[in-house]
């Protein structure tokens, strides 16, 4: 099978919040999505591994926002890159608090959603969420991010190796002679020294 597959469903990118006590935390999720509008109810899935999983476990409240285009690399890096068990996310970045007093992120998103938990499902690596939608805004009429988009456009392109210079250095100067064969009668046109200063690349 092609793991890849999976890359071809649509999906949205979302920071999910959620607080215990006068902790915060957030994580990045991709599967929102509303199951029923009477009454209005989403699902989230929540890998077990993220300390917000273990939030929402036990407080049955979160929030969801909606990352837009406009959205930045560095904050997938922030809140997907690392544990909220041993970093403070919530720390250095601005947010506001919603009615029930879970922070939203209003900087690279378009609308948040307050979700209140009904049913939790155990399916695997992840918890699939149903709850009740308990508060929501828009914040900006930037289209939402899709995972298509954050592949295509946010996340970095990987950088192609730069290939080693072949040839030899001169070690009084740095000039670079470049070739296999350095000549033996070979003079540096820099420094004037002789091929016995030059040294291999690589």
């Amino acid at each position: 099978m092609n793991e890849n597959v999976m890359q071809k469903l649509s999906y949205g990118l979302f920071v999910l919040t959620a607080k215990d006590g006068a902790k915060d935390n957030g994580c990045i999720i991709n599967t929102v999505t509303q199951v029923a509008n009477k009454p209005n109810r989403i699902s989230i899935s929540v890998n077990k591994a993220n300390y917000t999983h273990d939030m929402i476990l036990k407080t049955g409240e979160f929030n969801v926002s909606i990352l837009s285009e406009d959205a930045k690399f560095g904050v997938f890096q922030h809140f997907g890159f690392q544990s909220g068990r041993n970093v403070d996310k919530m720390a250095d970045i601005t947010f506001s608090r919603a009615a029930n007093g879970i922070a939203y992120i209003g900087d690279m998103c378009n609308a948040y959603i307050s979700g209140k938990v009904i049913q939790s499902i155990d399916v695997g690596s992840h918890t699939l969420f149903i709850a009740d939608v308990t508060d929501g805004e828009i914040l900006s009429e930037t289209p939402s991010a899709t995972y298509a988009y954050y592949f295509s456009n946010i996340k970095p392109k990987p950088q192609p190796k730069e290939e080693k210079k072949k040839g030899w250095i001169c070690t009084i100067c740095g000039y670079i002679y470049e070739g296999e064969v350095l000549p033996p009668d070979f003079v540096c046109p820099i420094c004037k020294h002789p091929a016995s200063d030059f040294r291999r690349l690589g």
